[in-house]
């Protein structure tokens, strides 16, 4: 699932910056990262003559989309190019968010498999608001695997 090396000289906690590879090809670092995770689906069953509980028996799993975000910069180019080439024909794929120190150490990845992009999100451009633009990427997958393929 995860590899989680130890860093002695890296405060792990700041500073973390999210790379992000579909197929190997590098789709840049992102800033924020949520909906990393795994959720176990339950299905309660009550049997007769066990009054004292309610049995939970798990079903499947459930994945949650990944949102990265980002401001504007160099790897939006990229990020544009693969969905122009997602868009020839939708194929399930692999990928890689590799969690980063701000020294470009490696602090954890996560292999994802089954990924198609759900959405991509630019920013409003507006000269009212002096914010940072920014994009986001919304990926769906079928979970994690070892890194070394399906």
């Amino acid at each position: 699932m995860a590899e989680v090396k130890v860093l002695e000289d890296v405060n792990t906690a700041v500073g973390v910056s999210y790379l992000v590879k579909v197929d190997g090809e590098s789709l840049g670092n992102f800033s924020s990262c949520e909906g990393l995770g795994v959720e176990v689906v339950l299905e309660s069953r009550e049997e007769g003559g066990f009054n004292t509980g309610v049995w939970q028996l798990p079903t499947r799993l459930k994945y949650p989309n990944v949102k990265l975000s980002r401001p504007l910069g160099e790897g939006t180019g990229d990020v544009a190019r693969w969905l122009a080439k997602v868009s020839q024909g939708l194929v399930a794929t692999t990928a890689t968010i590799t969690a980063q120190s701000t020294s470009g150490q490696e602090i954890v990845t996560w292999n994802l498999q089954g990924v198609v992009p759900v959405r991509w999100t630019g920013p409003s451009l507006t000269s009212e608001n002096a914010k940072v633009a920014t994009e986001t990427l919304e990926l769906a997958h079928h979970g994690f695997h070892d890194g070394a393929g399906w």
